[in-house]
């Protein structure tokens, strides 16, 4: 079976049930934050962390970012949004780009979209030959491998959302004036190529899925759930990792450190 084909709630949930396992999930994620960066525990920063998010449109991206951030202290934690790359950046290897944004040793990043745009819209669209698409596959899982294995935390997410939810998700944008900015024309395009992307995007599930660096594909036609699951997620990824390296995840919380969640 497909990755997206399998990809539902495993639950339903009440509104309120979810907004209460959230608001669980984000404060576990605050102390998890906060012993990563050094500010409880022995007060020795953690590796770094990376939260990956790529989706269909209207799949919940942004939503599910601005839970998984909200908790946390915003001087220490960025998100970085890319688009098509400049003129600049076309002149070095694709994955150059994404290097400065990377967080360091206690830090945290976001990343809304991210280097699998080689081997998605470029391939899709044409941006790429497919001798340069191809070759990406590889050269991802080799640039993730030396990432984690330097010690990054990186947890990355496919926010999945059926047609008939993503057209209903346009539909209400179009019908909304403050929210019309989020609907293009590119939109509409890629709906479009809905069948081309599904086998682009099930290649590099296919392809890109490892240990060091697993991916999760989300179900995103329930708002509720998909935040929730993104969050706790995380939180698991965080201290399957620590466990590992022998951490104290029952260090005491001091008053003081509430809302400061370590470095960059």
């Amino acid at each position: 079976m497909s990755r997206l084909g399998s990809a539902t709630a495993p639950v339903e949930l009440s509104s309120k049930k979810a907004r209460e396992r959230l608001e669980a999930a984000q404060e576990r994620l605050l102390r998890l934050r906060l012993l990563l960066g050094g500010q409880i525990g022995e007060q020795e920063i953690g590796p770094p962390l990376c939260a990956v998010f790529e989706g269909w449109d209207a799949s919940g991206k942004g939503g599910a970012i601005k839970r998984l951030v909200s908790p946390l202290d915003p001087r220490h934690v960025r998100v970085s949004q890319f688009a098509a790359p400049t003129y600049d950046e076309k002149r070095h290897h694709f994955l150059w780009r994404f290097w400065p944004k990377l967080p360091g040793w206690g830090g945290m990043a976001v990343f809304d979209r991210s280097w699998y745009g080689r081997v998605l819209v470029e391939r899709v669209e044409g941006f790429a030959t497919k001798e340069q698409w191809s070759r990406a596959y590889g050269e991802i899982v080799e640039f993730e491998r030396t990432l984690t294995a330097e010690g990054m935390i990186m947890v990355k997410f496919w926010m999945h959302v059926s047609p008939e939810e993503q057209l209903r998700r346009f539909e209400d944008r179009a019908g909304d004036p403050l929210r019309t900015w989020k609907l293009t024309a590119e939109d509409w395009r890629n709906r479009e190529k809905r069948a081309e992307y599904e086998v682009a995007v099930e290649q590099m599930l296919k392809r890109t899925d490892h240990k060091w660096a697993p991916w999760h594909v989300i179900p995103g036609d329930s708002k509720h759930y998909a935040r929730l699951a993104v969050v706790e997620t995380v939180c698991d990824a965080i201290e399957t990792e620590l466990t590992k390296r022998g951490w104290d995840l029952d260090a005491p919380t001091p008053a003081a450190a509430t809302g400061h969640s370590g470095g960059e």
